[in-house]
């Protein structure tokens, strides 16, 4: 005997994406799609007798969302509070756009924390003479902790 289970089983099976499959969808690794799931950024998905994940294709959609947040600066964090903000239906474009502003002030203090770090590099390079010994040099003696020997 054959079992028979119509073909509105074979279209729910092609609609369902292996984790590789979703994976080369978004345009990221597996592990990435797994670290998200532990992360809670992608619902854990149904799995199949043999444990197998079972992701739809909105699945790679949230991926993507997930990449391009990040690629604009927003943590983790950041991005699961606007993921949370896209679902619900009471959530107007201020409470979004207070986000990006918070992310906005988080990204220009790092800036200026960068350019205090290459100002105290170029200072440090000018200091540096090339036919000093390295235990003369004032960069190795910038990054010696101070009072060990």
């Amino acid at each position: 005997m054959t079992l028979y289970l119509g073909t509105g089983f074979i279209i729910a099976m092609m609609n369902v994406l292996t984790i590789g499959q979703l994976a080369r969808q978004a345009g990221v690794n597996v592990e990435t799609v797994r670290y998200y799931e532990r992360r809670a950024l992608l619902p854990e998905p149904p799995r199949t007798r043999a444990g197998y994940r079972q992701y739809s294709p909105d699945a790679a959609r949230r991926i993507r969302f997930i990449k391009r947040a990040q690629e604009l600066g927003f943590t983790l964090r950041e991005i699961a509070d606007l993921l949370a903000l896209r679902v619900d239906p009471e959530t107007n474009c201020e409470a979004v756009e207070a986000q990006a502003v918070h992310t906005i002030t988080r990204i220009d203090a790092k800036v200026t924390e960068l350019e205090q770090m290459r100002a105290a590099l170029r200072e440090l390079v000018k200091a540096c003479d090339a036919r000093r010994s390295t235990d003369d040099c004032p960069i190795i003696e910038a990054l010696e902790p101070q009072g060990e020997l």
